[in-house]
């Protein structure tokens, strides 16, 4: 009781303050307090030290960012620190709106934001959360629950028409099983510009029947790549998009030449 009383006070010290103060792999940054949980997880080293390795290893003051799929900020955050500028997606209006506090906790001046899906087309598209909770890390335009949301969605050739890309040195994609029918769209990009691909895959939101099927046709059109890694560092090679893991669980690869 004791314990639960002083997490409810520290959320209520954190509020009153208006942001967490923590960090995302060693770097100090404000955080908004309505997830001061996992600020703290993060700030601890124990979210994802895997994608940190990835910005890292690709990112510099001389390349661009893009982040499709940024919830609340995380790797965006980071991500703008490293970078000379960041473009970056996250469509739930809920997740968006502490994304852009975040943002502007930390004054950062070199990230694009837009509240918007990269789909097919400029239209209006209805999303939800696999988690059931708006805002949360798990919403998808494949769920369309009666706890959702309409967004606005936007073509990615539409997007690159407009804007200059040709210093994005990484993309990180990260929209719960929409990967399937956005991807294709950016793969003429992707293989004239040949950035590092940060893909995470959501095979157990398809059908059962159509899974294996799907994956290796991403397999094949991320072919170009010369090398492909999963991000728990134990595989390498295309073929671990079809395997077990990448069928019945939810891994990030590491597509570059």
């Amino acid at each position: 009781m004791i314990a639960k009383s002083w997490i409810a006070a520290r959320k209520m010290f954190y509020r009153a303050r208006g942001h967490y103060s923590g960090s995302l792999n060693g770097l100090p940054f404000r955080l908004d307090p309505y997830h001061s949980k996992f600020w703290r997880k993060a700030s601890a080293g124990k979210w994802e030290p895997e994608t940190f390795a990835v910005l890292d290893a690709h990112l510099d003051a001389q390349h661009d960012y893009l982040d499709i799929g940024a919830w609340i900020g995380p790797t965006v955050l980071y991500g703008a620190a490293r970078a000379r500028r960041v473009y970056c997606f996250e469509p739930d209006p809920v997740a968006f709106r502490y994304l852009a506090w975040n943002l502007e906790l930390n004054a950062v001046q070199n990230v694009s934001a837009f509240s918007a899906a990269l789909s097919q087309g400029v239209g209006i598209a209805r999303m939800a959360s696999f988690g059931g909770e708006a805002g949360d890390s798990m919403s998808s335009l494949l769920h369309d629950g009666a706890h959702g949301s309409d967004v606005v969605t936007l073509g990615w050739e539409d997007f690159a028409a407009a804007a200059d890309l040709s210093r994005v040195s990484l993309v990180k994609m990260d929209i719960e099983g929409a990967e399937f029918d956005v991807l294709p769209s950016l793969l003429p990009w992707l293989k004239a510009q040949r950035p590092a691909l940060y893909l995470s895959t959501h095979a157990p939101f398809l059908d059962a029947e159509t899974r294996l099927e799907r994956m290796k046709t991403l397999a094949e059109q991320l072919s170009f790549y010369g090398s492909c890694s999963e991000d728990n560092g134990r595989a390498t090679g295309f073929e671990t998009l079809t395997q077990e893991r990448a069928l019945s669980q939810f891994p990030t690869f590491l597509f570059t030449d």
